[in-house]
């Protein structure tokens, strides 16, 4: 009688562990499918995209819902042209005011840059900020923040961006970098990420941009009208996160390095 006892528990216990078992797998897919996926792109390599990428890995988008995968386009022209397309329908970009006067319909939900966070480094004789006339100016590319920078500075030389220099759209900095060490431009524009990589290869810096005291619509989340109407809960989850990673990165260096 005993036996058969101990028989019925055991079997009562295995039982109650599928059920258990099978509950956690159910609440776990669930809870998975209640995460709305979320492509959020950015257009350059640096720390002031990175809070998008703590945002994630330290699950404060999930926090609010948003499954996201982080998109890297290459430079300003492709990720503003793929914004307006819908696919990112999120992206942390500039450059929206610009677009916007160029026929698009995007709308900038927070700006976190009031000043482009540049500098341009010149290598060999170019060793002041008027030694770029006649120059080959390196930038990632057309209606991208670089791109931008370079006209602010020819206006602060008087000089004609299409006869006084001559602009080179060359990538990502790493690759900019290269060309510069190599000699097929002259000096480059660089995000503040690349300022350590310029130094140590010894090119000289020409001017940090926001001392020419120019503001600009820099860096911020934006999208579409239409994606703010079509999924305005989506939006707002990401822009929770988005601020959030900012925080966090003040707040915990360690962890954010």
């Amino acid at each position: 009688m005993a036996k058969h006892a101990s028989v019925q528990i055991c079997k009562g216990i295995k039982i109650l562990s599928f059920i258990l078992l099978i509950s956690a797998f159910t609440f776990s897919a669930a809870a998975a499918q209640e995460l709305n996926r979320v492509r959020f792109g950015y257009p350059s390599l640096g720390f002031r995209q990175g809070h998008i990428w703590v945002a994630k890995d330290e699950g404060l988008f999930k926090k609010y819902g948003l499954d996201v995968e982080p998109i890297f386009l290459r430079g300003g022209q492709l990720a503003i042209q793929a914004l307006a397309g819908g696919d990112p329908p999120i992206m942390s970009i500039g450059q929206v005011v610009q677009a916007n006067l160029a026929g698009f319909d995007l709308a900038l939900v927070a700006g976190v840059e009031s000043y482009y966070d540049s500098t341009i480094y010149g290598r060999g004789n170019v060793t002041r900020l008027e030694h770029l006339k006649g120059k080959r100016l390196g930038i990632s590319g057309y209606g991208a923040a670089t791109h931008f920078a370079a006209l602010i500075v020819a206006k602060h030389l008087n000089l004609d961006p299409n006869k006084d220099l001559t602009l080179v759209p060359g990538g990502p900095d790493a690759e900019r970098i290269a060309a510069l060490s190599s000699g097929k431009i002259d000096a480059s524009v660089f995000n503040s990420s690349s300022v350590p990589i310029a130094k140590r290869m010894g090119f000289t810096e020409l001017v940090y941009l926001p001392d020419l005291g120019v503001e600009v619509q820099g860096n911020g989340m934006a999208t579409t009208r239409g994606y703010i109407k079509s999924s305005r809960d989506i939006v707002k989850a990401a822009l929770k996160g988005y601020v959030e990673g900012i925080n966090y990165v003040f707040q915990d260096r360690a962890a954010t390095q």
